[in-house]
């Protein structure tokens, strides 16, 4: 190989590609010697979240800070005819009132129970809620439907206006050569899956802090995009970019929730122009349910397999409601070769808040509804569930991990479903995932070295919780030959340079590059203000393990730092996204998972025992976060398999359980042993190789559990949560068989 080619892939399994390399940065590919990257680091701001000093928007206090609410709509279905504030303007202490059904053609028309229907900003809480008391809305009450069947009934009533409640795709794929691998299948299975509604839950709640200065608005943001609330809120009020500035120093929890802004983020703003006064609004526990959520969907599939486990036809008939809003699909089928396919999808309106992108939209539900199908054909034609998967997954890297996560979980242990004995019986599941590699063009980052040996790196994206400060440092790192600590990261601020919102997984590979750029450039910069002083050719210079090398004598990076003049350089790195050119070792991003739980076959209570993750991720840069990345989705698959579920009355179309106790999430007594295993793959798509992370990894949990309860007692629980009442009504109906 010439210096200009790389080695991409995974050990066991590497390609050469001939003359791909830049001679100025060299991508990182299996050749390259990296000091920093790849090692165990902690987290830059672990000391401020675990002492209680981080600043969420939550947090943020001001002198003079007014506070604000909506009222919401009682009713699911409804025309407003009237709203009457002027009670509630008298009362002393409210500063700001608003009739959202004023604004829009219709804005009276209410469609779901909780929509906004005015605003109040006031001195305290406790005015508020008087204040929001004394608003009188007269209601026209409208027939509503808050699920897929109702909404789908002859003669329901049409919820956003137009005529049926059914908003379908197309199909997609080729039924006639579906239904001719069907034909020629050793055993074709039909079932149908459903998943439930789940929303966000955000530990901080969405909202924001705003206040004007000389024309100019900050907004304090609980946001996965600051840039994107900065345009939005722009335009919401009237105002250039440049006047707006958005800072989100921490966030607590967005999951894709979190993107531009919302009614209440304007009316914030709006009360605090026109009080000239701070004004904070944050929503409390019961409206966050109203703020996004993840669709549910009725999946009927129609899978065949041949006698050697050659996977034929899959066909989906599937329905999803994202309340008054769409993207209710799902991602069936995928992954596997199948001979033949074909799905058609639809969306359906119903009287509840609109969905919102939910990490990894549309997968967890269908890979859920694949995977069990998946396990249903092995059953039907006698072989290991395992077996089938290697003989017709075509990833080069999910077949390397299938065999890394069986002997991690003890796959071997895996008994016939349904035989083992006494009330509790364990069981084994498996199931796969998949995402895109989702760098994007675009970032940039700022690099500072100063007279004094500091080193500032400035980008103005958020870190949502996963860890991006210790991220672009060890970037830098990398480059300038020191430790991440010696970096100080400053994110969060819109001034700084652009960094895209964190969804899709796109923040690690999109930012990556601009990072290491800016490192490399920094350190050119340096070196080359630095040479004449020291008598040494620039280009002959590197810095390394802390030190200067290639010259005339060993200096330390702060004493190379004290060297400059000016008193600093300064470096700004653009690269990221497609534009590379670059080969890519696989088209998507790989990872599986195991789970092993235990079935009360009495109770019908289900345990998880211990999940097992294999997950691919491009060049792994830290595996300390990497792993708290994989268990934090596997954490959230497990809260979506077993509890998390929005519960609607049919008669209101109210929420019934809006508190932590009703919306059960997954606490520490219900934690399984977790083995995260971060499998890195040098793919090539950018000069670092980073690949997306922060989705693939919730996918396949609750797929890979419901097929562990399957094994586990034998009977098959083909919808979402299982729950104690699912499982006992599947072993009745596997005991009547």
């Amino acid at each position: 190989m010439s210096a200009d080619d790389l080695k991409l892939g995974f050990p066991g399994n590497e390609k050469d590609y001939e003359g791909r390399a830049k001679a100025d940065m060299r991508p990182w590919d299996r050749q390259s010697s990296l000091s920093v990257v790849g090692k165990e680091r902690p987290r830059l701001e672990a000391p401020l979240k675990v002492s209680g000093r981080a600043r969420y928007s939550y947090d943020v206090r001001f002198p003079n800070l007014i506070v604000a609410r909506l009222l919401r709509s009682p009713h699911a279905a409804a025309k407003v005819k009237s709203v009457d504030l002027s009670k509630a303007k008298l009362l002393a202490g409210v500063l700001y009132a608003e009739d959202f059904t004023q604004e829009g053609r219709n804005a009276a028309r209410i469609r779901y129970a909780g929509q906004p229907v005015a605003g109040i900003a006031a001195v305290d809480e406790q005015v508020l809620d008087d204040a929001l008391a004394l608003i009188e809305v007269e209601y026209e009450v409208l027939p509503h439907v808050v699920d897929i069947e109702s909404a789908l009934a002859e003669g329901a009533p049409a919820v956003t206006g137009r005529k049926g409640n059914e908003r379908g795709g197309g199909p997609r794929g080729d039924k006639a050569k579906v239904e001719q691998a069907h034909a020629r299948a050793e055993k074709v299975i039909e079932a149908e899956y459903r998943t439930q509604v789940q929303t966000h839950m955000c530990l901080e709640t969405h909202g924001s802090v705003c206040s004007w200065k000389d024309g100019h608005l900050t907004v304090y943001a609980s946001t996965q995009g600051t840039f994107a609330v900065k345009r939005s809120m722009a335009r919401a009020m009237g105002l250039e970019a440049s006047q707006v500035t958005v800072i989100t120093e921490h966030m607590g929890g967005g999951f894709g929730s979190k993107f531009g802004v919302d009614a209440w983020d304007v009316f914030c703003a709006k009360a605090a122009k026109a009080t000239s006064r701070p004004c904070r609004l944050m929503l409390d526990r019961a409206e966050e349910h109203l703020a996004g959520n993840r669709p549910d969907s009725i999946q009927k599939c129609k899978f065949s397999v041949a006698k050697d486990g050659t996977l034929l036809g899959a066909e989906v008939r599937a329905w999803g409601t994202g309340g008054v809003g769409g993207g209710a699909g799902v991602t069936n089928p995928a992954i596997y070769d199948f001979a033949a396919t074909w799905s058609e999808q639809s969306d359906v309106m119903t009287n509840a808040s609109r969905a919102r992108a939910f990490r990894a939209p549309r997968h967890p539900q269908g890979i859920f509804a694949l995977e069990s199908m998946l396990d249903e054909l092995a059953e039907a034609i006698g072989m290991d569930p395992l077996e089938l998967r290697l003989k017709n997954d075509p990833h080069p890297v999910r077949q390397a991990q299938w065999k890394v996560g069986a002997e991690a979980i003890g796959w071997e242990r895996r008994k016939p479903s349904g035989t083992g004995k006494g009330p509790l019986r364990r069981g084994l599941g498996c199931a796969a995932t998949r995402w895109k590699h989702n760098a994007r063009p675009g970032c940039a980052v700022r690099v500072r070295i100063g007279r004094d040996g500091s080193v500032v790196v400035r980008n103005g994206s958020q870190d949502i919780g996963t860890g991006t400060r210790t991220l672009l440092a060890v970037m830098v790192a990398e480059e300038l030959g020191i430790a991440p600590e010696q970096i100080q990261v400053a994110l969060g601020h819109t001034d700084d340079p652009y960094g895209h919102p964190s969804g899709g997984s796109v923040t690690s590979p999109s930012i990556t590059p601009a990072a290491r750029e800016a490192g490399y450039l920094a350190k050119r910069r340096l070196l080359e203000a630095i040479a004449p002083a020291i008598g040494a050719d620039a280009s002959k210079l590197d810095l390394a393990e802390g030190k200067l090398t290639g010259g005339p004598k060993a200096l330390s990076f702060e004493q190379c730092a004290k060297l400059l003049q000016p008193d600093a350089v300064e470096a700004t790195g653009s690269a990221g996204g497609d534009d590379f050119g670059l080969p890519r070792f696989a088209e998507e991003i790989a990872g599986c998972q195991f789970a092993e739980v235990e079935v009360d076959v009495e109770l019908g209570s289900v345990r998880v025992l211990k999940v097992v993750a294999v997950q691919d991720c491009g060049l792994v840069v830290n595996p300390l976060t990497a792993r708290s990345q994989i268990n934090g989705g596997v954490i959230q698959g497990l809260s979506y398999a077993l509890f998390e579920e929005r519960l609607l009355d049919p008669t209101s179309g109210r929420q019934i359980n809006t508190d932590f106790l009703g919306y059960k999430v997954a606490g520490s007594l219900d934690m399984p042993e977790i083995v995260s295993i971060p499998f890195s793959v040098h793919n090539g798509i950018s000069p670092t190789s980073v690949s997306s992370l922060g989705e693939p990894p919730t996918i396949p949990t609750a797929a890979a559990i419901a097929n562990a309860v399957a094994n586990a007692c034998g009977a098959r629980v083909r919808s979402l949560p299982i729950t104690v009442d699912k499982v006992i009504a599947a072993l009745e109906k596997g005991a009547k068989k």
